[in-house]
């Protein structure tokens, strides 16, 4: 990680998205599928919203289907039997799509009543046909943070890598987004990678603010050789916020360091800017952030 300055004057928490405000009636979005991880985005959904006192949403987003099963059979088949076979196929069609509605409805009702149990009070339940990057794009505006899994329901068996709703989703949105990973654990302790880019400032104010965060032991760990003022700072900075705070400088590839501190320390959630450049570009070529993404055994949560 590269150092720079750190002004603290510079964090404003007019310009974070998880944060006092009373005012702010933007949701916590859960994202639910057939997933194994739906479970825990219901989880971590339901921490969040009762922590910071937000409406919770629960999304379920119906593809649309790349391999139809009408198709033109138009010379494949005899003409006294292509009508047929044709209103046969659109029957089926048909029939799919009312068949994913109702699947996605009985997933909502079943993640509606795990968030209740969790004591969240009148959660809004939200099915819609499109993509999933198209459909949180319209809802932007709405969303205070998003939560959803690291891997869809179509992609569940491959147990490297993330999902390719997720990538794009990350690309297009600039709300902050729970990547969930793994079964929910209440978070005692969290850890803020922190090199002072501007991404990872607004970390820094949204930890200091947001009431998510109280009670909560906070690891701020930057890796290179020259970071202890910043360090030192941008502690000074959550102490005043009244957190438990514990620094560390480390040196070495910046995700395998991160990934390992995490391990030994138990950290539960982890706190990190994402693509801070170009962010299209950086992806495909494996950026920094999907490395942490596919290391990391405990949720991350990302901020644009």
């Amino acid at each position: 990680m590269e150092t720079k300055n750190l002004n603290t004057n510079q964090i404003s928490t007019n310009q974070i998205n998880i944060d006092k405000s009373t005012n702010d009636n933007r949701v916590v979005l859960s994202c639910i599928d057939g997933s194994s991880v739906s479970k825990a985005v219901c989880d971590y959904s339901s921490w969040i919203a009762k922590k910071v006192s937000a409406p919770l949403k629960l999304l379920h987003a119906i593809e649309h289907s790349h391999n139809p099963a009408v198709s033109d059979f138009t010379g494949a088949i005899g003409l006294g039997s292509q009508e047929d076979l044709l209103n046969e196929l659109t029957e089926l069609e048909q029939n799919r799509g009312r068949l994913l509605i109702k699947k996605g409805q009985l997933m909502l009702n079943g993640a509606k009543e795990r968030v209740c149990m969790a004591g969240v009070e009148f959660p809004e339940l939200c099915q819609r046909h499109g993509s999933l990057a198209e459909t949180l794009i319209e809802l932007e505006e709405d969303i205070r943070v998003l939560v959803m899994g690291i891997r869809g329901e179509a992609h569940e068996q491959e147990f490297m890598g993330i999902g390719t709703q997720l990538e794009t989703v990350i690309r297009s949105l600039h709300r902050p987004i729970l990547v969930v990973n793994t079964d929910f654990t209440e978070p005692e302790n969290i850890m803020l990678a922190y090199d002072g880019s501007e991404a990872c400032r607004k970390a820094l104010g949204m930890v200091a603010s947001s009431p998510l965060f109280k009670d909560i032991t906070c690891h701020i760990v930057h890796v290179g050789d020259k970071g202890k003022d910043l360090l030192e700072e941008a502690s000074a900075i959550l102490i005043k916020a009244d957190l438990d705070v514990i620094s560390a400088q480390l040196s070495g590839s910046t995700e395998e360091v991160l990934a390992q501190y995490q391990t030994e320390k138990h950290i539960d959630l982890m706190i990190m800017g994402a693509f801070s450049h170009n962010r299209v570009r950086d992806f495909l070529l494996g950026s920094f952030t999907a490395k942490m993404l596919t290391t990391t055994q405990r949720p991350l949560l990302l901020l644009r």
